[in-house]
């Protein structure tokens, strides 16, 4: 069996399909060091799918025990991030369809508020601002949980893991064009309701 190269854990820049590899070799630091690089985008993706917390907690440490065990196997055939959201996803359409739990906005943790803080102002959603209270953070995360499944599936692919449009169509299992239009529906629809949050306080401040 190979020895496995010492994994620095000062090396920001190591690949995650290098970290992979690594793990598979016996590296138990490059499978930590990946674990503190996803794991917090993939539960909020999986938390804003399945809208429970308790559900999300559930679902990603199946995710990653499945990550651990799989890592023999793992070909690095597409980005890490991809895949590892792919399982993700496919791990929610898992879930029973019948659950209507509903996670409330004011349990969640600020890291969560902080991610639609930070999306607003990522080039990706055009010209939103930064979100300027929690207020208007959690009127988005309302808007993001009333968007149809499909675009919400495709937007939170696209805002937490990173995905390409092909990716999401790869990863769905749609054409470009039909993941390019479930991402333009989406990002429409929260761009129009921090416009009109932002119009609202404006009037408030006259």
């Amino acid at each position: 069996m190979p020895t496995p190269l010492l994994y620095d854990a000062n090396d920001t820049n190591a690949a995650d399909e290098t970290l992979m590899r690594q793990f598979a070799l016996g590296n138990a630091a490059a499978f930590a060091a990946l674990y503190d690089r996803h794991h917090l985008a993939v539960w909020r993706f999986v938390l804003r799918s399945v809208r429970d917390s308790a559900t999300a907690d559930d679902v990603t440490q199946e995710l990653w025990f499945a990550v651990a065990n799989n890592a023999a196997r793992y070909e690095p055939t597409a980005k890490f991030r991809t895949w590892l959201f792919t399982m993700a996803r496919n791990r929610v359409i898992d879930l029973s369809r019948n659950k209507k739990s509903q996670v409330s906005i004011d349990e969640e943790d600020s890291e969560g508020n902080a991610m639609f803080s930070e999306l607003a102002a990522e080039s990706r959603l055009g010209p939103l601002r930064q979100l300027e209270s929690r207020e208007a953070a959690s009127d988005l995360l309302r808007a993001v949980e009333a968007l149809p499944s499909e675009q919400r599936e495709a937007f939170l692919l696209q805002a937490e893991a990173d995905m390409s449009v092909a990716d999401i169509a790869a990863a769905t299992g749609v054409t470009f064009e039909t993941a390019k239009s479930r991402l333009r529906y989406a990002r429409n629809a929260l761009k129009g309701l921090l416009e009109a949050h932002d119009e609202s306080a404006q009037r408030s401040r006259a």
